[in-house]
């Protein structure tokens, strides 16, 4: 089996499962004040100090939550309900659109219930939002902006964003701006104090950590209104019983990922460019998704140029195919009956392919944004992965083809 799904979730590291397994048969809640919740609640807090340093944060600024969705739930919703409440002006939402579903549906849900007016940055043909865009959109009425969310780089098709600069620019007007850093963490450097942001967001499963366990790294000057209710064990911003096995294997996680993140992009990232070359030469007419691994920036479609953010490249685990005249389902069914798994990037609903909301955003024809597959990289890839998408991704596509769009 060739494993190119990375990005959806990766392996646990042994690492990882053997602090998890340490504490599986411990007792002991973290919130009881007897030995055994001392004992547990001390597992929880050196954890939460490894944790913070990996990510260039305070302590006191990591409020675990169940996972990467929540964590953009109570950010995105939790500081637009008090900013508002601080000035009810405060009722624009700032956000790219091609950002994951646990952020886009959460704006969306926003314009819906709760009064907001979302309004989607440009982005040029890589995916990026450059800095002027967000600083025209919050220009225009800096009082009434509740926040911005950009996330730290696509799951789809890899484009990193300038985040600093990004920030810099919120700053100005006093705009919180929220990042979800799912996929930058233990790919690109990710420093939570020297990123600018107010709020970022972690998943456990995407690191070599547990599933069901996430958090908001959440500067200690904002106070998101609560999604959940009860203990208020979270800096009364998030409540529920800690996770203390789960924590202490997403901070080993989070430890190791961070301190290996040269090593993952010089070693994995080059089998990534192989994986390129080998389905270019494969495939003669694949189109490569997202911002280049090198060169020159794309031009711009709806976004002006900016020198910073043109450098910025794309994750270096992540490869992002179009294939014209394909179904990617078709293709992913293909590869998978091969051992080969990997994904196409795009939504589903009511068992309707529909094309990718990122490739569309980025000015991609609807047809082609059907015919995509993502292949993702990660510490379990080997070359014997590439060998086998350049072996079976020729015949696939002439396959593919040969069936036709549905």
């Amino acid at each position: 089996m060739a494993y190119l799904d990375h990005a959806a979730t990766t392996p646990m590291l042994p690492e990882a499962v053997e602090a998890m397994t340490a504490q599986l048969t411990a007792v002991g809640n973290a919130s009881s004040l007897h030995g055994a919740g001392r004992r547990a609640r001390r597992t929880v807090e050196e954890a939460r100090e490894t944790f913070a340093e990996a990510l260039g944060a305070r302590p006191s600024e990591v409020v675990y939550t169940s996972g990467g969705t929540e964590a953009d739930n109570l950010a995105v919703k939790g500081l637009y309900w008090a900013r508002r409440d601080a000035d009810p002006r405060r009722t624009r939402v700032l956000a790219s659109p091609v950002e994951h579903h646990a952020v886009l549906d959460v704006v969306h849900w926003l314009g819906e219930h709760e009064g907001a007016t979302v309004e989607y940055l440009p982005v040029d043909t890589v995916g990026r939002v450059h800095p002027e865009a967000l600083r025209e959109a919050i220009a225009r009425d800096p009082g009434n902006v509740a926040l911005a969310t950009v996330m730290w780089a696509n799951n789809e098709i890899g484009t990193v964003q300038p985040v600093r600069e990004l920030a810099d620019v919120a700053a100005e007007f006093g705009v919180p701006l929220h990042a979800d850093a799912v996929q930058a963490v233990g790919q690109l450097p990710v420093d939570f104090a020297s990123s600018g942001l107010a709020a970022m967001t972690v998943s456990g499963h995407k690191i070599g950590g547990p599933y069901g366990i996430g958090a908001l790294l959440l500067g200690r000057e904002y106070t998101p209104v609560p999604v959940l209710h009860g203990g208020g064990q979270e800096r009364q911003v998030r409540s529920g019983t800690l996770d203390t096995p789960a924590i202490a294997a997403f901070a080993e996680a989070a430890r190791i990922t961070t301190e290996r993140q040269e090593w993952f992009a010089r070693e994995i990232g080059g089998l990534r460019d192989d994986l390129i070359a080998a389905v270019r030469a494969a495939v003669s007419d694949a189109i490569l998704g997202g911002a280049p691994p090198q060169g020159p920036p794309q031009a711009p479609a709806s976004a002006p140029a900016s020198g910073s953010a043109s450098l910025l490249g794309r994750l270096p685990a992540n490869a992002h195919f179009t294939f014209p005249g394909c179904e990617g389902d078709s293709l992913l069914l293909l590869l998978d009956a091969q051992g080969i798994e990997c994904s196409t990037g795009s939504a589903c609903t009511a068992g309707i392919a529909q094309p990718s909301h990122v490739l569309l955003a980025t000015g991609t024809d609807p047809d082609l944004a059907r015919g995509t597959l993502r292949f993702s990289l990660g510490h379990t890839s080997t070359t014997a992965d590439v060998e086998a998408v350049a072996q079976a991704i020729g015949p696939a596509v002439e396959r593919a083809r040969t069936a036709g769009l549905s």
